[in-house]
């Protein structure tokens, strides 16, 4: 929008903003008047002199101390319509400075189920990587799995006197909650599970063995969730805690070399600033135990020097709930310290944490079974599916049993997802299935029913009344406010979709779809379409194509699919 504005801010960036009292306020001649040492209010009306015979204005006024209100012409509206069809982008530009970002989100725990815990992470994880690739930049998905450490000599040591090494393993819940058991109520087990995590750090080829077809077995119960959830994780993108064992004794020694660590209480650690326990003493990083092991913090450490020296990062984004914050600003803390982050001019690389509430109950606990277990996330999922089938079915009862399928497993997954991100990632939410699957309101299923009314008004104008696909070389202009208002929302894609990269938020780009779906009701219902004259109904249906197309784009950046029928 800014080039409509002509020269008048051609070194600032113009600050614009919708307005209830036009089109959009630009904020911008406040700053100016002030470099320019004369009165706001004087200097914002020479602005909108200058302004006055820029054709894409159909008026500017100054308001207030100095604000500028701006109101579009209403071609400048239509012949932007018209460009944004023919973009296949919709008008987005990509980021004029790509960026290779590393985002690390999902990290369940080998041979434990995923459960609701993980959905959060993976869900919101998922859909950054989609809007940070659409804005062009070069993103590596990184699943951080937990496939290393002392419980898997306890699992091992099971399998094998349990005489279920070799066998498949299909209920991994159950392996780890029988080998948890004994290890804490046989003294004896639990030793000889110790024995076990020092021959699997050794390399005993038995015991790596084992370890493996855990991981394996694991490996494709994650698969079977991201497939049922529609997200991009694979196999490819796994690179568990195990990856960097061999990277720990060289990330620690580099630590070293620094002059950073000190021994403290016969563990060595890096105390970084600005950090301090409940007593007010510096709080240590603990990066080699006293026993010569290495904790959490260590593989953190060694997974930062990786992902900027090998992967070649700019940016690294750790999707993680809130409750390990301290936690990882320690550690970028001791990334700074070190040089592996914030060491080029511009402050790259840097490491930002993505963190988010926790998903309630109705209770408003933590989501829990009724006997207060966790709840496995593919049981979530196949009860999502399996009752939109049943909203589906009571909204149209007359789709063909595929289609209805189809649909279904669209609408409960989007539900799902949805329900995830459109709030503030940083809140908890409520787990609600009757709010999730509505059809009124903020919800999946209502942006998921505007497209598809969309694509029936549009497969009905070609069908019934021969109108071919809007052309965008076709005439658009508006004859209605509720036209104008769907053209100008629609028209703000790009704004929400930096919005929502800049601030890793995707609640942002919920938040303009269920607007932009609202101002389309508003349209629906107030400018017929099908029964217009010929020429409103060509550029009503162009309307009702840019719409679709935003939709089902904006949807897809949230990994949620834009079903053509409902």
């Amino acid at each position: 929008m800014v080039r409509a504005f002509g020269d008048a801010f051609a070194s600032e960036d113009p600050v614009l903003r919708p307005s209830d009292h036009a089109d959009y306020q630009a904020n911008a001649a406040m700053k100016l008047a002030k470099s320019a040492g004369v009165p706001p209010r004087e200097f914002a009306t020479a602005v909108a002199a200058a302004l006055a015979d820029a054709s894409e204005l159909a008026s500017v006024e100054v308001a207030g101390p100095g604000f500028l209100n701006l109101t579009l012409s209403d071609d400048f509206v239509a012949s932007l319509v018209s460009s944004a069809l023919a973009d296949e982008r919709l008008g987005v530009p990509a980021a004029s400075a790509p960026q290779r970002v590393v985002v690390d989100y999902s990290s369940p725990n080998v041979a434990k189920e995923m459960h609701v815990g993980h959905l959060r992470s993976t869900v919101i994880g998922d859909s950054l990587v989609r809007l940070l690739s659409f804005l062009g930049h070069d993103v590596v998905r990184q699943n951080h799995l937990g496939d290393w450490g002392t419980q898997f000599g306890m699992l091992i040591e099971h399998l094998v006197e349990s005489g279920l090494a070799g066998e498949h393993v299909e209920d991994l819940n159950a392996l780890y909650q029988q080998a948890k058991r004994r290890f804490d109520a046989e003294p004896a087990f639990a030793e000889r599970a110790r024995a076990r995590v020092v021959a699997l750090q050794g390399g005993d080829p038995e015991t790596l063995a084992l370890w493996g077809s855990l991981v394996a077995e694991s490996e494709r119960h994650f698969g079977e969730v991201y497939r049922t959830l529609g997200v991009l994780l694979t196999s490819d993108d796994v690179r568990g805690e195990s990856f960097y064992n061999e990277l720990l004794e060289p990330t620690v020694d580099e630590l070293d070399s620094l002059g950073l660590t000190k021994i403290d209480d016969g563990a060595l650690c890096v105390f970084p600033p600005g950090f301090s326990g409940r007593d007010g003493e510096p709080l240590p990083l603990i990066v080699r135990k006293s026993d010569g092991g290495f904790g959490y913090a260590a593989t953190d450490l060694a997974g930062v020097r990786f992902r900027v020296r090998d992967l070649g990062a700019d940016q690294i984004v750790y999707v993680v709930d809130a409750r390990q914050a301290q936690h990882l600003s320690m550690v970028f803390a001791v990334g700074l310290m070190a040089g592996w982050l914030g060491a080029r001019p511009d402050g790259t690389p840097r490491a930002e944490h993505v963190s988010f509430g926790t998903v309630l109950g109705p209770d408003g606990r933590p989501f829990k079974t009724r006997e207060g277990e966790t709840v496995r996330l593919l049981d979530v999922l196949e009860d999502g599916i399996q009752r939109a089938a049943d909203a589906v079915e009571a909204k149209n009862p007359t789709l063909d049993p595929d289609t209805k399928t189809a649909v279904a497993q669209s609408v409960g997954i989007g539900a799902i997802k949805y329900a995830d991100l459109s709030s503030d990632r940083v809140k908890d939410y409520v787990f609600d299935w009757e709010r999730m699957l509505s059809f009124d309101g903020n919800t999946a299923p209502y942006l998921q029913y505007a497209h598809a009314r969309c694509r029936s008004i549009l497969r009905r104008a070609a069908q019934d009344l021969g109108d071919p696909k809007p052309d965008p070389a076709s005439e658009v202009f508006l004859t209605a406010p509720q036209e104008r208002a769907l053209a100008l929302h629609a028209l703000s894609f790009g704004s929400a979709v930096a919005a929502a990269a800049e601030g890793l938020q995707p609640h942002r780009l919920c938040t303009y779809l269920f607007e932009l779906a609202s101002a389309y009701t508003t349209f629906y219902e107030a400018c017929p379409v099908l029964t217009a004259e010929p020429s409103i109904r060509a550029s009503r249906l162009a309307l009702c194509e840019l719409t679709a197309r935003t939709l089902e784009a904006g949807l897809g950046l949230l990994g949620i699919d834009a079903p053509e029928r409902m």
